[in-house]
């Protein structure tokens, strides 16, 4: 079952003082089915943050369907959206974006206690999450307190504390170096086969990208191609090699 399905999706940014508009998404299609774990990777320029932008309601889609978990968001108003996003759809930053006035626990809390779930209910949630993530013993420190790779474990806990329909990542490794990328990036593996979560990530790291089950390449604002893996998570690192030499630059 499909859980995003775009269909025909111009995003085009109005030039200024009479200058041409920038097509960054160019009449794109594009499928993903609950609890897959899917990348996406291309050059420089395109698309690929405007398509998360437009998944997570930051942007708004020029035309086209954007149907998450059944649901045009393209129809939504801003205030349907923001309630949508808080509901429906969980975010990885690459900066991480945790609050330093709230303990780790707190930062991860605070989807359902915009909920207002009771305490009770939040506990029952967050405890299990903690120690599946490695976490649990950090729950009352500060985020000043700890390492890039466990900010973005936080991070990706409060992502997928509520339940989300999916979970959008964004360069999740990019602020970090090898050994925490790697955790991380087996920590995310793990919360898309052992919780079922659905995962899109946007990447430009091979090594990132290789996690994943699926990768779909843009190019100029539409799928150019994509792959699965043919054989171990090496091989597939090779094939994600290959496939970006082929792609090649794009626009700025």
């Amino acid at each position: 079952m499909d859980i995003i399905t775009i269909n025909h999706l111009v995003k085009v940014y109005n030039g200024h003082k009479g200058a041409n508009g920038v097509t960054a998404i160019d009449g794109m299609n594009l499928n993903v089915e609950k609890g897959e774990f899917v990348g996406i990777m291309g050059p420089s320029g395109s698309g690929k943050t405007t398509l998360l932008n437009i998944l997570s309601g930051v942007d708004k889609a020029t035309s086209g369907e954007v149907i998450i978990d059944g649901q045009d968001i393209t129809k939504l108003t801003k205030d349907q959206m923001a309630l949508f996003r808080r509901e429906r759809i969980g975010y990885i930053f690459q900066d991480f974006n945790l609050l330093d006035s709230l303990t780790l626990r707190e930062n991860i809390a605070l989807p359902l206690i915009l909920d207002k779930q009771s305490p009770n209910e939040i506990e029952d949630k967050l405890a299990p999450l903690m120690q599946f993530l490695g976490i649990f013993d950090l729950k009352d420190k500060y985020p000043y307190h700890i390492s890039g790779g466990q900010k973005q474990r936080v991070a990706a806990a409060r992502a997928i504390v509520n339940e989300p329909a999916v979970v959008l990542a964004d360069e999740p490794t990019g602020n970090l170096d090898s050994k925490s990328a790697n955790q991380l990036m087996s920590t995310i593996a793990s919360l898309n086969e052992q919780w079922g979560s659905t995962i899109l990530m946007v990447s430009h790291d091979p090594f990132a990208a290789s996690f994943c089950k699926r990768i779909i390449f843009i190019k100029d604002g539409n799928v150019e191609m994509e792959i699965r893996p043919a054989g171990d998570r090496k091989q597939f690192f090779d094939q994600i090699l290959e496939a970006q030499s082929v792609i090649g630059g794009g626009r700025a």
